[in-house]
C-alpha cells in the first residue's frame, strides 16, 4: 500500500525534529574538527585495532596525547593501539587475507603462509631475506606441511595472537627443506604456491604479486615498446588471424612479463603432496606447453629473468638503481620489485586508506603519504609504524 503525506498531515514537529538533526551533525563535525586527547584516543584505537578501545587503554593513550602534545604523543598513542591482540587480530589479518586468494577476498580461510611474518617483516616476504615463523618443535618436509595445513584449518576459526604467540624464528629451508637459493619469501610459501604456482604457466605469480604488492595490475603497465623477444612460444602471434592484436596488446604485458616470470621457471605445485615443489636447474613443463601457438617463441631454458621495465614507461615505477635488473630465480626478483618505489607506495597508500578511511587524493594528504613513505625506506620497511603513522596523520582533530 503506498501512503503519501500531503502538507496537511505532515507532523507539527517535523520542523524540530529537522533543526535537531542538523544540530547533532554540526556537534559530530565539531567534535571532528576539535578532538580532544581522548576524542583522538578513541579514534586511533578504533581505526588501528578495529574495536572499541577498553578503558584501560583509552587512559592510557589519552595520557600519552597530553603528556607530550603533537605528532610524538599521538604515535604514543598509536604504539599502544598497535600492541593490541586485535591489530593482529583484525586489521593485519585483512590487510594480508587478500594476498593469498586469487579473489583477493578477506573472506577467504586463514592462510597460515602468511602469517609467517611479524608486521615489521612483511617487506621480507616479498623480498625473501627475512625468516619464517613456525611452530615450536615442528619438523620439516611433507608432516611440516600436514601440520601447517591443520593449522590452516583451524585458524579459520580462531585468533591470529593465539597462533602467533606459540611461534619461533626460523627459515623456509628449515621448515619446507626447500634450498637457501630457491627461497623468496610469500612467493615461496606452501599458501602463495597452492594459489598461485598451481597449473598455469606459473605468470599468475608474477600478475598476483604486482597486484598485492605493488599495486598495479598488468593493464597499467602495459608497454608495447619492450622487445619481444622472450615471449614463449604459448602466446599467439596473430590471435585470431590478426597480428594487430598481438601487437597492439598482447605484448603490452607478455614483453615484460615473461622475462621477469622466468625466475619461478623451477617451481610448481604438487596438490597431492599439498607441497611447493622445486626442481633446480630442470625447467618445469608448464613453460613449454602449447609449443605450436608460435613455434619460434621463445623456449624456456633456465631461470635467468631480466626487468625490461627499467627503461620506457614503466620507469615510473621506481627501480633500484643500485640493483642490476636482472639475475637468476625467485629470491632476486622478489628483491627487484621490493625495493622498488612502487612497492613503497602501495604499502603506504593501503594501510593509510584502511587507517584515514580514505584515499589520499588531497595534496596534504598525498604530502602526508610521501613523508611516511620516506619513513617507510628509510626505517627498515616495518609495517607496523606506517599504521602508526598513518593513524597519527588522520586523529580527527
Amino acid at each position: 500500500m503506498n501512503v503519501r503525506l500531503n502538507q496537511a498531515q505532515v507532523p507539527s514537529d517535523a520542523p524540530r525534529r529537522a533543526a535537531t538533526v542538523a544540530l547533532w551533525l554540526l556537534a559530530q563535525l565539531t567534535v571532528s574538527a576539535y578532538a580532544g586527547p581522548n576524542e583522538q584516543a578513541k579514534r586511533i584505537y578504533e581505526r588501528v585495532a578495529g574495536e572499541p578501545p577498553p578503558a584501560s587503554a583509552l587512559t592510557q593513550m589519552s595520557a600519552a596525547i597530553t603528556a607530550t602534545p603533537g605528532q610524538q604523543g599521538l604515535l604514543n598513542a598509536a604504539a599502544i593501539a598497535t600492541s593490541a591482540p586485535s591489530f593482529y587480530n583484525v586489521t593485519v589479518k585483512n590487510l594480508v587475507v587478500p594476498w593469498t586468494n586469487r579473489d583477493q577476498t578477506v573472506f577467504a580461510p586463514l592462510n597460515v603462509a602468511a602469517f609467517k611474518y611479524t608486521p615489521q617483516q612483511l617487506r621480507g616476504a616479498a623480498v625473501g631475506l627475512f625468516a619464517l615463523l613456525r611452530n615450536e618443535g615442528g619438523s620439516v618436509g611433507t608432516s611440516m606441511a600436514q601440520t601447517m595445513q591443520i593449522r590452516r584449518e583451524q585458524l579459520h576459526f580462531s585468533r591470529l595472537d593465539d597462533f602467533l604467540t606459540p611461534l619461533k624464528r626460523t627459515t623456509q629451508s628449515g621448515a619446507y627443506g626447500t634450498p637457501a637459493q630457491a627461497t623468496a619469501g610469500l612467493i615461496t610459501t606452501r599458501g602463495a604456491a597452492s594459489a598461485f604456482f598451481i597449473n598455469g604457466t606459473n605468470r599468475a605469480m608474477f600478475r598476483f604479486t604486482m597486484i598485492d604488492h605493488l599495486c598495479h595490475d598488468m593493464e597499467t603497465v602495459m608497454d608495447i615498446t619492450r622487445p619481444a623477444d622472450r615471449i614463449r612460444q604459448d602466446v599467439a602471434r596473430s590471435p585470431g588471424g590478426d597480428s594487430r592484436v598481438f601487437l597492439n596488446n598482447c605484448v603490452g604485458c607478455h614483453s615484460g612479463m615473461d622475462p621477469m616470470a622466468q625466475a619461478f621457471a623451477y617451481y610448481n605445485f604438487d596438490a597431492t603432496a599439498g607441497q611447493l615443489v622445486y626442481t633446480p636447474n630442470q625447467v618445469q613443463p608448464k613453460y613449454l606447453i602449447n609449443a605450436a601457438n608460435f613455434s619460434f617463441g621463445f623456449v624456456t631454458p633456465d631461470d635467468s629473468w631480466a626487468n625490461r621495465w627499467r627503461a620506457g614507461s614503466n620507469a615510473f615505477l621506481g627501480w633500484d638503481p643500485t640493483l642490476p635488473g636482472s639475475g637468476n630465480g625467485a629470491k632476486s626478483l622478489g628483491q627487484e620489485l621490493a625495493s622498488s618505489d612502487a612497492f613503497a607506495q602501495c604499502q603506504v597508500t593501503k594501510i593509510f586508506q584502511a587507517v584515514c578511511f580514505r584515499a589520499p587524493a588531497s595534496g596534504a594528504d598525498q604530502a602526508t603519504v610521501a613523508t611516511i613513505k620516506a619513513s617507510f625506506k628509510s626505517g627498515g620497511y616495518r609495517l607496523k609504524q606506517v599504521f602508526q603513522l598513518s593513524a597519527a596523520a588522520c586523529p580527527g582533530q
